[in-house]
């Protein structure tokens, strides 16, 4: 087997894990040898060109990445296509956590730099009692599930497809209407695909919670940032900690930056001293599974995008 590879720091351990494969360093821009074909693609983003074309000579590609909305056509083409779904899970969702919990004690807030006015005063809450609903329950949004229900708070999720819940304390719901309206943090951790563009719109805005606390740490397109502006404003939603945003990089002046109830970063929550190990040791898995001839993880539907 040849395999096709753009991220060049995983070659030595790709080949120490499979001796008798052969690994094939690709650019990940410019001109590919018109020659050369493979087996199977790593694909890193790059230069949509080039990895268009290298996805043209190979059976199998799996993405470096987890989300697909921004791949290039050619690869829903290649006839098996995976990606590194939940590599960011435990990150993601701990930055996620960390947000809720900033926005219940008020922080940074209730630091000092000076005296303040009174001492013991605060008005802070608390997780425990809250309910959390998650849009979305793949790995990111299970990890994150685990972690607060550890608090002690109620969890309920609406997902895609009709599946069982992954935890039996975390109550699943047909609907966004049925979840909007319960949550006192929304958590957005969906995929953003055809289907899911502006999931959260001005029409869903209205069913929220008044003051509920918006956490997307998934892709931006997945909310109507126009309509979240208007809830912003509104005091419907009472904060939106953004990790994803759109456009990224999101250009300067944007009012994103300098709206006093949004806490924005750029798109880190997936950063780990582990993440780019965990997600070589996800494909190298994957590589196993695909020289036994066994079903592969991560698999995403053409159709679906995801």
């Amino acid at each position: 087997m040849r395999l096709l590879n753009q991220w060049h720091e995983g070659t030595a351990l790709i080949r120490e894990r499979f001796p008798d494969l052969e690994v094939v360093e690709v650019p990940v821009e410019g001109d590919v040898d018109p020659s050369l074909v493979g087996d199977a693609l790593l694909a890193m983003p790059g230069r949509r060109e080039t990895t268009a074309e290298l996805a043209r000579r190979v059976r199998w590609v799996h993405n470096f990445g987890t989300g697909m909305d921004g791949a290039v056509e050619e690869l829903f083409s290649v006839p098996l296509l995976t990606c590194s779904r939940g590599a960011g899970a435990v990150p993601i969702s701990e930055f996620a956590l960390a947000a809720m919990l900033a926005f219940e004690k008020h922080l940074p807030e209730v630091w000092l730099n000076e005296p303040p006015e009174r001492w013991y005063r605060a008005d802070l809450g608390g997780l425990a009692g809250r309910t959390v609903g998650l849009v979305g329950i793949g790995g990111i949004g299970e990890a994150l599930a685990r972690r607060v229900l550890a608090f002690d708070a109620e969890v309920i999720a609406v997902r895609r497809r009709e599946l069982a819940s992954p935890l039996a304390e975390v109550h699943i719901v047909r609907s966004l209407a049925e979840l909007l309206p319960a949550c006192d943090h929304l958590v957005v951790a969906a995929p953003l695909t055809p289907r899911t563009r502006h999931l959260l719109d001005a029409d869903a805005f209205a069913l929220v919670r008044p003051g509920v606390h918006l956490v997307n740490i998934a892709r931006g397109g997945l909310v109507d940032q126009e309509a979240l502006r208007v809830a912003l404003d509104d005091g419907r939603v009472a904060m939106a900690t953004l990790d994803a945003v759109e456009p990224e990089p999101l250009p300067a002046g944007h009012w994103l930056y300098s709206h006093p109830r949004v806490r924005l970063s750029a798109h880190v929550s997936w950063s780990s001293e582990e993440g780019t190990r965990r997600i070589l040791e996800l494909f190298i898995d994957n590589l196993g599974r695909y020289l036994a001839g066994e079903p592969l993880e991560g698999v995403v539907d053409p159709v679906e995008r995801y």
